[in-house]
């Protein structure tokens, strides 16, 4: 059964936060809970869900993020000059296949001409950045969010593979690879800890991010660091016309790269290589989680671009997912803010390849059915797959024991919970009278996606709830009449109630379509807020719609809306708490106009048919350069259409244009269109 909008919106948003959880944990504090299997899956799942609802992309989205945000520390900040971009993942072979598949598309290359691809051992290690100006090492910088990193120059100094200059005769060269540490010398750090009663690291990748992102730069020269590039940044100038040809360089200049750097010419190859150096894994000096494919060609690679935080160039291939049996102990229900009881599976501690679980999510009722599973059963969880940690298979089902009683009471307000016919989601039925949704609510609301209001974490809101402070957003913008209330509680100073307060008062202008998002429609996901807002402009005029008859028909003429959302938008509108929620709050903010920032061209705010073969160009870049535009690219044409770009073999919508008069170029006028924007 395909789950609804709304299981999907729940599930995008609690994806969204434990990526965020976790990156916060691994590229800021170097404590990751998870593996990197785990990691990965989670944000396989999202990216999946993504692709099937784009409608509910969330506007924190883990597509668009890379890294995070680097954690209060003793290093200085440095702002990337080119992004440090994350990469997408493949997990089986015909995953790879469709990558090269979508590269021929995007460039709409004929199927005999051949695309040569890098392909190299993916380290596990911390992202650095090594910045050469006239061959002399200026600044070494860690990932961090990818725009912001911290300042490891000093550090980096004591690692013998990074030359503190190189006669690469280029004025400003950027190299960028993975500082690591090599399994023997973990063990051996390790057992030094041990012995002075320090600290034990996690995995030789936790260690060295440790190590490295030291205050003092003597720890980080105690400690045996090396370093791999793979790639570069900003650069003046390059010294090759592909990628082996710039790595070679690199490599001549005395910095190291993979010795199983391989150019290879088809599929075949590169899943050759793949098992190559997989079958040498454990033998390795170093640990890697996958193999990293990069189109060879530099020319073909800015064709490509990038998409949100990944290069459309490069992916990787990672190795598959590890098992382990366990026993499961309780099975925990949650409330979330649309008051849907998820279960969550507590186990007994298990290592899964190195890493240590204890939670495992459990979907809904239909799952635990299907498997199942009662507290005592033993189970089998795996570290990858569609959503990490799962149970893969219940051992013990055949033995006797009660089955499990899913809740037909909600376990915060203990209202009747009940599933809505044809959703498997069981639902606490109170609304906002359950505290559990209304705190929910609240947290949504200030969450980085919608308001993103500083100094109103979960706990705050918790503890503020429980006091009578905050029962609607709007009463957030009442907290500065309790100012001195709030000094007087524990944890609270006049510097950090001052910081929350002046973060409120920031957002009494916020965003349309954020504002939107976080007031927690069903069905109105970040993208879906966007596209109303692109139509209607304001708040009010997009209420004054959903009061009119003909609210469905407006609503579902906008691309990518369907007749769901209009539903949504008209019960939280005709539900008069939710007005009243909604008046109170637009007295205390006032956002402006939605208005789209885009690049000035002779089709912005135009919508373009693209049809025919396009012959310099895919379909998809042709959409790509549309939007860049400021132009909506659709699939069909009607009298909205404004444009017609026809290529050879166009049928049945160069005919429809023409009926309705609306105006057809060639492929040669669009590139000139897109040469004139710049």
């Amino acid at each position: 059964m395909m789950p609804s909008q709304a299981d999907v919106a729940n599930e995008l948003m609690r994806l969204a936060r434990q990526i965020a959880h976790h990156n916060r944990l691994y590229h800021a504090a170097d404590e990751p809970e998870i593996s990197d299997a785990e990691f990965d899956a989670l944000v396989r799942r999202n990216a999946e869900l993504e692709a099937a609802f784009p409608q509910l992309v969330r506007a924190d989205s883990p597509n668009s993020a890379v890294g995070h945000e680097v954690s209060a520390s003793p290093l200085s900040k440095v702002a990337h000059e080119v992004r440090m971009m994350s990469l997408d993942n493949a997990f089986a072979d015909d995953e790879v296949a469709d990558f090269v598949g979508r590269v021929r598309r995007f460039l709409a290359l004929g199927e005999d001409e051949p695309v040569a691809l890098t392909a190299e051992d993916k380290i596990d290690g911390l992202s650095c950045s090594l910045r050469y100006e006239n061959g002399v090492l200026l600044r070494a910088a860690t990932r961090g969010d990818g725009q912001v990193g911290e300042d490891v120059t000093a550090n980096v100094a004591h690692i013998g593979d990074i030359p503190q200059q190189i006669d690469c005769g280029i004025e400003v060269f950027e190299i960028r690879g993975e500082v690591y540490m090599d399994k023997q010398d973990f063990t051996a750090l390790n057992a030094a800890q041990e012995a002075s009663g320090g600290k034990l690291f996690a995995n030789p990748r936790n260690a060295a991010a440790g190590s490295l992102r030291q205050k003092d730069a003597q720890v980080t020269k105690a400690r045996p660091l090396r370093f791999l590039a793979h790639g570069w940044g900003a650069a003046s100038a390059l010294p090759g016309a592909t990628q082996q040809e710039v790595m070679g360089a690199i490599e001549s200049w005395g910095v190291p790269i993979s010795p199983d750097l391989k150019l290879c010419h088809s599929v075949e190859e590169l899943l050759q290589h793949y098992r190559s150096i997989s079958a040498r894994r454990a033998g390795l000096p170093y640990e890697i989680d996958g193999v990293v494919y990069k189109v060879d060609r530099l020319d073909w690679q800015a064709r490509l671009g990038f998409v949100a935080k990944a290069p459309r160039w490069a992916i990787a291939h990672k190795f598959p997912a590890e098992r382990a049996e366990t026993v499961l102990e309780r099975i925990d229900i949650q409330v979330g803010r649309t008051g849907k009881l998820t279960p969550v599976g507590r186990l007994a501690r298990v290592l899964v390849g190195g890493v240590t679980v204890t939670n495992v999510t459990l979907h809904n009722r239909d799952e635990i059915a299907r498997l199942g599973v009662r507290p005592g059963d033993r189970v089998v969880i795996q570290r990858a797959g569609d959503v990490i940690p799962q149970v893969v298979e219940n051992l013990t089902r055949d033995v006797e024991r009660a089955p499990y009683h899913f809740p037909d009471h909600c376990p915060e307000c203990h209202s009747e919970a009940v599933a809505e016919e044809g959703e498997v989601d069981v639902r606490c039925t109170a609304g906002l009278i359950c505290p559990a949704q209304r705190t929910e609510r609240l947290k949504h609301f200030v969450s980085r996606s919608a308001l993103d209001i500083d100094g109103l974490g979960d706990k705050t809101i918790d503890e503020f709830f429980a006091l009578g402070w905050l029962e609607s957003p709007a009463d957030i913008f009442h907290l500065h009449l309790r100012r001195n209330e709030i000094v007087g509680r524990e944890g609270w100073q006049d510097k950090s109630v001052d910081n929350l307060l002046a973060s409120i008062e920031a957002r009494r202008s916020p965003d349309a379509a954020r504002l939107l998002f976080g007031l927690g429609i069903r069905h109105v996901g970040v993208v879906t807020a966007r596209d109303l807002l692109k139509r209607f402009v304001t708040l009010g005029a997009l209420r004054d719609v959903v009061g009119r008859e003909n609210a469905l028909t407006e609503i579902t003429a906008i691309d990518g809306i369907g007749p769901a959302v209009a539903d949504a938008l008209h019960d939280f509108f005709h539900e008069p708490h939710n007005v009243a929620v909604w008046e109170d709050l637009l007295r205390e903010v006032s956002p402006p106009d939605y208005i789209v920032e885009t690049t000035a061209s002779a089709v912005s705010g135009k919508t373009v048919v693209f049809t025919g073969k396009l012959e310099t160009m895919s379909r998809d870049e042709a959409k790509a350069q549309a939007e860049r535009l400021g132009a909506k690219s659709a699939g069909s044409v009607s009298a909205k259409t404004d444009l017609v770009v026809a290529g050879p073999g166009a049928g049945s919508k160069l005919k429809q244009a023409a009926a309705l008069g609306i105006e057809v170029i060639d492929e040669a006028a669009w590139a000139a269109i897109v040469a004139a924007a710049g």
